[in-house]
């Protein structure tokens, strides 16, 4: 079915805005490299060469192997050949001083490219309107706002996830070889990228024997009505499922060809991801989950800053409205596409929201379909005031307020761009206010700072992760005896650490009842140092100047673009 052109002008429209709040202000952190993830995946990639024979190739050894399987390899390959190709222009494109900056264009191109595809997934099932309404909520929401402005996997998993169940209903609506080879193709991009996208297989299961178990739930005392079926449902699932499994294997070995070739490391790798998902205690880093509530963690996130309160609302109305609407579908011997969507947002959501650690990226691969849940709800709440509303002005008026208040969080959060990152501000201050030569104290496991020059000052770090024990406080003290100023570059250790106190319920190597005590004591003064300079971004609503605190989301929301950083001087004698 083709486009009529008006409804090509809207998602034209909505896809530059969605750009326009993707790729404004790419260089966020002005060239410093901010994001860890970003940071490991751009290593990595810088070190990549092509080998020049094909025993090097086959060699777990060869220059073209990553050694790094936390992701899949074809985000490192992609980024490479993106990088050597744009060498021409800039030769820094390829070096890790600016191939961040075509990373970035990836990933924010790979979530617009995801919106397209949830335009065309929504018309597919609901029509064009609800096809551009879910374009535009995925388009103006944060979390896939902000995960563009790095380059990290996480906008191009969702792109080959939603490219998949795209193809899926496609194979269920009209089951063919070239459907079943593209549903296989797009799933090994999935696998390629992370091997989270292993849950893709309960939608394929569902894609596969849906008809057959409606038949069977139907009449399941009844097996004339479908034992006749059986030997062509087992031939369809037989052919298509090797067809699937075979080219996704295929494509997952072209694009990751070393989790093969080094297969010890691929496997010691993802059995250590794995074990990190169940437990929180595995690093440093991960500590902050530690008691998290599963699924209401996730929730929270999504729900207050991932989509924002006006969006996730309409959210959560359009999921049960989404069910409600399959499930009357399926009783009346119509199988809906729908389950297709429904099914992996199930098993995707209560997958990763049981993990012990429960970063808001990982929920990402669920937001363009809360986003058509969004706009089922939205459709559907517009139908409702036309028939109750006969002023035509009156339902104008209140569908423009809605659309503004659904803008009013991203810009809000757009504001946190329109300023210098803020470990770069408190970087100048520093060389503005701290004198060359003082001893400057950090935190181990975070950003140091100053940014540029640090070899200024005499610099220590704080091991504050290590185990509460009278050889580390002996350390510390001696340390802050010497030291003039100490900087904490964000929350990443002061608010997982004061938590973790209560020792008759944690490992004891993981119990901080000291290193809490000794936050207390250095931000209420106590300790004789006294905070001298504080650098926050938080989201502003616009007009109004309202700043949001934030700080109470998951630290990745704030951690890598908006950090607050503290400064502290130690008293004058």
């Amino acid at each position: 079915m083709k486009l009529k052109l008006s409804t090509k002008f809207i998602l034209f429209v909505i896809l530059l805005f969605a750009g326009a709040l993707r790729l404004y202000d790419s260089n966020w952190d002005q060239g410093y490299h901010l994001h860890p993830d970003e940071r490991a995946i751009i290593l990595t990639t810088t070190k990549l060469h092509l080998p020049q024979i094909l025993s090097q190739f086959l060699s777990p050894d060869s220059t073209w192997n990553p050694h790094f399987f936390a992701y899949g390899s074809f985000p490192f390959y992609f980024l490479y050949f993106v990088g050597q190709s744009l060498t021409a222009i800039n030769p820094d494109f390829a070096q890790y001083v600016l191939i961040n900056i075509p990373g970035r264009f990836i990933s924010a191109v790979s979530d617009l490219l995801t919106l397209v595809l949830l335009f065309a997934l929504g018309r597919k099932l609901f029509g064009k309107t609800i096809g551009l309404l879910a374009a535009f909520f995925y388009g103006i929401s944060v979390l896939p706002i902000q995960l563009s402005h790095f380059y990290a996997v996480d906008t191009l998993l969702t792109l080959f996830i939603v490219a998949t169940l795209y193809q899926l209903i496609r194979f269920y609506e009209k089951p063919s070889l070239s459907k079943a080879l593209t549903v296989g193709i797009f799933f090994g991009f999935a696998l390629a990228t992370k091997v989270s996208a292993l849950v893709l297989l309960i939608s394929l299961g569902a894609a596969l024997s849906a008809d057959f178990l409606l038949l069977f739930l139907k009449q399941p005392h009844k097996p004339e009505h479908y034992l006749p079926y059986i030997p062509s449902f087992l031939k369809h699932l037989l052919t298509h499922a090797l067809l699937i499994g075979g080219v996704t294997f295929g494509t997952f070995l072209i694009l990751e060809p070393y989790a093969l070739i080094d297969f010890p490391n691929f496997w010691m790798q993802t059995v250590q991801q794995s074990a990190m998902t169940h437990d929180a205690f595995t690093f440093p880093y991960t500590l902050q989950y530690v008691g998290k509530i599963p699924y209401f963690y996730e929730l929270k996130n999504i729900f207050f800053f991932g989509l924002g309160p006006m969006l996730g609302v309409l959210a959560f109305i359009g999921f049960f409205l989404f069910t409600n609407l399959t499930l009357r579908k399926g009783k009346k011997g119509k199988w809906a596409q729908e389950i297709i969507l429904l099914v992996f947002f199930a098993a995707y959501f209560f997958t990763v929201g049981k993990f012990a650690i429960g970063f808001m990226r990982y929920m990402l691969p669920l937001y363009p379909l809360c986003c058509l849940f969004a706009a089922l709800s939205t459709f559907t709440l517009i139908q409702l005031m036309n028939q109750l509303l006969k002023n035509i002005f009156l339902r104008s008026a209140l569908s423009i307020i809605l659309f503004i208040l659904l803008l009013l969080w991203p810009m809000s959060f757009m504001h946190i761009y329109s300023k210098p990152n803020t470990r770069v501000s408190a970087s100048f201050w520093i060389h503005q206010n701290i004198p060359v030569g003082k001893t400057l104290t950090v935190e181990h496991w975070d950003d140091q700072l100053p940014l540029t020059d640090s070899q200024e000052y005499q610099t220590q770090t704080l091991a504050l992760y290590d185990p509460d024990t009278d050889l580390k406080w002996q350390i510390i003290n001696k340390q802050l005896e010497q030291t003039d100023d100490i900087i904490i570059a964000s929350n990443r250790l002061y608010t997982p650490l004061q938590k973790l106190t209560n020792c008759t319920k944690l490992p004891p190597d993981r119990c901080y009842q000291r290193t809490a005590l000794y936050y207390q004591s250095l931000f209420s003064g106590k300790l004789g140092f006294q905070k001298v300079a504080e650098f926050t971004d938080y989201p502003v609503i616009p007009f109004l100047n309202i700043p949001i605190n934030d700080q109470w989301a998951d630290e990745s929301f704030t951690v890598y673009d908006h950090p607050r950083v503290m400064i502290f001087k130690k008293y004058e004698n």
